[in-house]
């Protein structure tokens, strides 16, 4: 993640990057890129254009073999970048009404969290790795009042200074400022950790050495963990899932149009029935005013 203490860990992630599956938010893409450090996966969770510039450059070679795994409701300019530079993307629809209103539950949701990161916990999660490392997960300002690190796209003042709101930081022993917003993502994590632990058995390390404390993540050194955990090359790039056959598509394409179209009739009829009723209370409405206006009249 692109915290203010990512980049102390870059030098020690480059060394192991191929000891290790690497799963990069959005913001923190253009970042290994500078660096030459290949994610395996690069997740994306927001809906406006805010981060979609992330992806607004051409790193040619660097891109082969990355997987681009986007929520479903991102910003169409982020498919625009992928597609201009051939890189290799699918879409993820995450648990929300309309996206389980399609009847696709076959291909699965993720995406529960609140933030990217939240996102690629989950996905690290769902491939049952054994182990996951948290880096720039700081969830909290550095002591000079950055949000992120210099090299982020919005500079290291990404998110300005809000709020008085403070947390036990990394280590335990001394508070961190921190705000609302990432609050809810390192509860959110807290809670994944438990049920990653309890039911998968996944041991999560908070390798962040800054920011705040995420209970439930053991914090140690990000040499130590890489030393300990991190011994042997993997076959990259790993395989990608396999796309469904083009009858298949086209089975699935007409089934969803079908229920799209279903849909949006019984919403316009909806929408109708709404705008009677509101011309109904509005004449009630007026005939009130009338008669609150007859009965001042009375009154004087």
């Amino acid at each position: 993640s692109t915290g203010p203490s990512l980049t102390k860990q870059l030098p020690l992630l480059k060394q192991y990057a191929n000891k290790a599956t690497i799963f990069c938010a959005d913001s923190a893409y253009p970042i290994l890129a500078k660096h030459n450090i290949k994610p395996d996966y690069v997740c994306m969770l927001e809906r406006d254009d805010i981060v979609s510039k992330c992806f607004d450059n051409d790193f040619k070679e660097f891109d082969k073999g990355i997987l681009f795994i986007l929520a479903s409701v991102v910003h169409k300019e982020v498919i625009e970048f992928l597609e201009r530079n051939n890189r290799e993307y699918m879409l993820v629809h995450r648990p929300l009404h309309f996206a389980a209103s399609l009847n696709l539950k076959e291909f699965g949701y993720i995406g529960v969290g609140a933030s990217v990161a939240n996102m690629a916990y989950e996905l690290a999660a769902s491939l049952r790795h054994e182990n996951i490392i948290f880096i720039g997960q700081d969830l909290a300002y550095a002591k000079d009042g950055s949000s992120h690190p210099r090299e982020h796209i919005y500079g290291n003042q990404g998110e300005k200074l809000r709020g008085e709101v403070y947390t036990l930081a990394y280590g335990g022993e001394k508070q961190v400022r921190t705000q609302l917003t990432w609050n809810l993502f390192r509860q959110a994590f807290e809670k994944d950790i438990f049920w990653a632990k309890e039911k998968l058995k996944i041991n999560t390390y908070n390798c962040t050495e800054g920011g705040a404390r995420i209970e439930g993540a053991i914090e140690k050194p990000f040499q130590e963990v890489c030393e300990t955990l991190l011994k042997e090359n993997l076959k990259k790039p790993f395989d990608k899932p396999k796309i469904l056959e083009k009858n298949k598509i086209k089975n699935k394409f007409l089934q969803t149009q079908k229920l799209l179209i279903k849909n949006v009739k019984q919403s316009e009829e909806f929408i109708k029935k709404c705008q009677n009723e509101l011309k109904k209370l509005d004449f009630e409405l007026s005939k009130s005013q009338f008669n609150s206006q007859t009965l001042i009249k009375i009154k004087k």
